[in-house]
């Protein structure tokens, strides 16, 4: 079988892990540097199925990841109505899956995430865009370096990112 790789997004993400980011301190605060997530892995699609496995890296040794840092998956096609997802993961709109990846200490490497899910109708292509949610909602200083983007085509091959 053929396989193609397409790059994520992480080159702004080590970069920004080598140049060390500074988070906004508050009014009278000591700033320190930010703490960066990437995620690595696989995606393929076949038949309005698409499978996602990634592992969630911490770049650096800024600022804490606790245990409210969660990955969400946006799809740029509508998910299917009924999904069996992972414990560690609950749906959160019609395109839009939340992932629960936990505490990562300094340049750690967390628990892998595999998922499966359907897609409404049979698209020939899918756009997959991870990007970090911490505590609250919030998102870190710099939104381009914990985001990433895979385009997945309908062909059963794995994507790698």
């Amino acid at each position: 079988m053929r396989r193609m790789r397409v790059a994520g997004l992480c080159g702004a993400a080590v970069m920004a892990a080598v140049g060390g980011m500074a988070v906004a301190p508050a009014a009278g605060a000591v700033s320190a540097p930010e703490a960066v997530l990437a995620y690595h892995g696989s995606a393929a699609m076949s038949g309005g199925r698409v499978a996602v496995r990634f592992t969630p890296y911490r770049l650096g040794t800024g600022a804490a990841a606790d245990s409210s840092v969660t990955v969400r998956l946006r799809w740029s096609a509508p998910l299917a109505d009924r999904q069996a997802l992972p414990d560690r993961c609950a749906r959160a709109g019609e395109r839009i899956v939340m992932c629960r990846i936990g505490a990562l200490d300094a340049d750690g490497v967390g628990e892998p995430v595999g998922l499966r899910v359907r897609l409404r109708g049979a698209p020939s292509e899918v756009l997959v865009e991870f990007d970090t949610v911490r505590s609250g909602g919030a998102a870190g200083v710099d939104r381009g370096n914990d985001q990433q983007r895979v385009l997945v085509l309908d062909t059963g091959d794995s994507y790698h990112f």
